[in-house]
């Protein structure tokens, strides 16, 4: 084999293959499938201070190549992670990062100092799309101040890897990856979904109880490659890439755009055994193009 482990900000993965918020669970509902411990980390589900019902359904529907989820981050608050989630987690041997997510920057200081307590949690993944709602619901991920509040503020608070989940849904994303890195992001992943919307012809009704919501999976793709390497030529910091990854040669276009590690998601829904496929098919192709590793293959697109 090739050598899979790469270094993500202060993070050592034994290979670079990841799993992302909200299409993994806690891990556990995966045991029937695989053994966790061969990825190279997993990121819990979106956690937030206090606990969340999420939207009303239907809050979940498929697309032409894609999905679109309108979940709403339910969840039994950060308490009830540490309680009830936290000690089923201690049996794997690999990185686990939870994703933080808030409506305030309070909210985000209150759980990150919480989980900042948790020894087996490798790290936090920051998400920084939640609506602000001291600032009429705008999301933190789309203004450079309160991307720079937020992140400045959990980093005070927070003193293991912190890694920023970028949105999408900006004029330039290079602008905020820059900001995020300069308020002490150790990482930055990207992107999350895109907001769009689908429509019941017939009924004339919107498919989603909540009108619009994230777009993510094959769809979004060419979308994500661009942003990632922009931000990969804007940044010092690791960039791990995300968004529409369903087999190895998508993972590999990401790692050549620059992304250093990559986040498997829709993919997950559709088979659950696709990480582990991505991961003996990066080992092939590095094999097949003679790399010693997969640091060799980071941000080696030929202009």
């Amino acid at each position: 084999m090739a050598e899979l482990s790469i270094d993500i900000g202060g993070l050592t993965l034994k290979n670079p293959v990841m799993t992302a918020s909200g299409t993994f669970g806690y891990g556990a509902e995966f045991d029937d499938f695989f053994d966790l411990n061969s990825l190279g980390g997993f990121v819990v589900k979106g956690t937030t201070l206090h606990p969340r019902q999420g939207n009303a359904y239907p809050r979940m529907a498929e697309t032409p190549s894609g999905m679109l989820n309108a979940v709403g981050l339910q969840n039994g608050g950060v308490k009830y992670f540490v309680e009830h989630i936290y000690p089923n987690l201690l049996k794997y041997n690999t990185h686990i990062l939870v994703n933080v997510s808030g409506s305030t920057v309070e909210e985000y200081i209150a759980c990150a100092e919480l989980i900042n307590e948790l020894e087996h949690i490798s790290g936090i993944e920051l998400n920084i799309s939640c609506p602000n709602v001291k600032e009429g619901g705008m999301a933190f991920g789309t203004s450079c101040p309160a991307a720079e509040a937020v992140v400045k503020a959990v980093r005070k608070v927070y003193n293991k890897p912190l890694m920023v989940k970028l949105s999408p849904n900006v004029t330039d994303i290079t602008e905020i990856a820059r900001v995020v890195e300069a308020n002490g992001a150790d990482s930055i992943s990207l992107i999350n979904t895109i907001l769009a919307m689908a429509i019941h012809a017939e009924s004339r009704r919107p498919v989603l109880s909540t009108v619009t919501g994230g777009l993510s999976g094959p769809a979004i793709k060419p979308i994500a490659l661009r942003m990632v390497w922009q931000v990969y030529n804007s940044v010092k910091i690791p960039v791990i890439g995300m968004g529409g990854i369903m087999n190895a040669i998508d993972a590999i276009e990401f790692f050549l755009a620059g992304a250093s590690a990559i986040q498997v998601g829709t993919a997950n829904f559709i088979d659950p055994m696709a990480t582990q496929h991505i991961i003996s098919g990066i080992d092939n192709y590095l094999l097949r193009h003679k790399f010693k590793s997969i640091s060799d293959v980071v941000g080696c697109l030929q202009l």
